[in-house]
């Protein structure tokens, strides 16, 4: 059986989420009551021992948080495939996402009158569930189409692979650095073809761009060393029990370099047999 639980801040994506869980078999609750996590869990493993089901917590329950971790070792102890996925976002696309929708932060009462002072209180409390999470996904810069992609990455597939998988993404620093990457490499040391006119308009995925950055040789002795410390690293990750590694490039703009990198990586993963998936956040901006 796989059993996810679904948490996060409230207005980082959690609906949309389970939405996709949905989609590709797995029997989903929203917002269950903290009291009952333990019979829903129970009921799964008797009603289809093979089935995948997902739960959310939901900030509304607050009173599960302290005992969360107590209650995943009691479940991790009856059955070992149980995973915890953290969604997170800044607090300013929080903000901004209450503000869109105008809907009411559920913690915006006893006192609390502003959006960033219930984010605030909500980030705090959801700090320790955070720290022991096995996936967090940050979606601060993700549209809906791009979370889709990037839970689809996560759990198409069958969820009874017990290795770890890893998700290799590019980025562009002036958009920000993924707060959910485990590993991030800074390529913008090496040339750029955004200097060159008629590969400007182009993207890393193109061979003309990916040509042109590992042409010289400093960016191909750049990538193999980092190759090296993934090949050497990655058993040393799922060693220690990380079932969900995130790699990721960066450059200026998130569109030449980065995906070059981001892109050979992913393919040199999957010839070696990894499994891991491709996300190129900025490459269109």
């Amino acid at each position: 059986m796989e059993f996810l639980l679904v948490t996060g801040l409230s207005g980082s994506g959690k609906s949309q989420a389970i939405h996709v869980l949905e989609d590709i078999g797995f029997f989903c609750i929203d917002n269950i009551p903290p009291e009952l996590i333990g019979k829903f869990f129970e009921l799964c493993r008797k009603t289809d021992p093979n089935g995948r089901y997902a739960a959310v917590i939901d900030i509304r329950s607050q009173s599960i948080f302290g005992d969360l971790s107590k209650d995943l070792a009691a479940m991790r102890s009856a059955d070992g495939n149980i995973r915890l996925l953290f969604l997170d976002a800044d607090d300013a696309a929080i903000i901004r996402r209450y503000k869109e929708t105008r809907r009411r932060h559920p913690l915006m009462a006893d006192g609390i009158k502003s959006f960033a002072e219930a984010v605030a209180k909500e980030r705090r409390i959801l700090a320790p569930v955070r720290q022991s999470a096995d996936i967090v996904c940050d979606t601060t810069l993700l549209s809906a189409a791009q979370l889709r992609e990037r839970i689809l990455s996560l759990f198409e597939k069958d969820g009874r692979n017990q290795g770890m998988t890893s998700a290799v993404m590019s980025f562009g620093y002036k958009y920000g650095i993924p707060a959910d990457a485990d590993l991030v490499f800074d390529v913008r040391c090496l040339p750029n073809p955004f200097y060159v006119s008629e590969l400007r308009p182009l993207n890393g995925t193109d061979p003309a761009v990916s040509g042109y950055v590992f042409g010289f040789e400093e960016s191909d002795r750049l990538y193999q060393k980092i190759r090296d410390y993934i090949d050497y690293s990655y058993p040393l990750y799922e060693k220690e029990g990380k079932t969900h590694l995130v790699i990721a490039f960066g450059c200026t703009g998130g569109q030449h370099r980065s995906v070059a990198f981001a892109q050979r990586l992913y393919a040199d993963l999957l010839q070696a047999g990894r499994e891991t998936s491709v996300n190129h956040r900025d490459y269109k901006k």
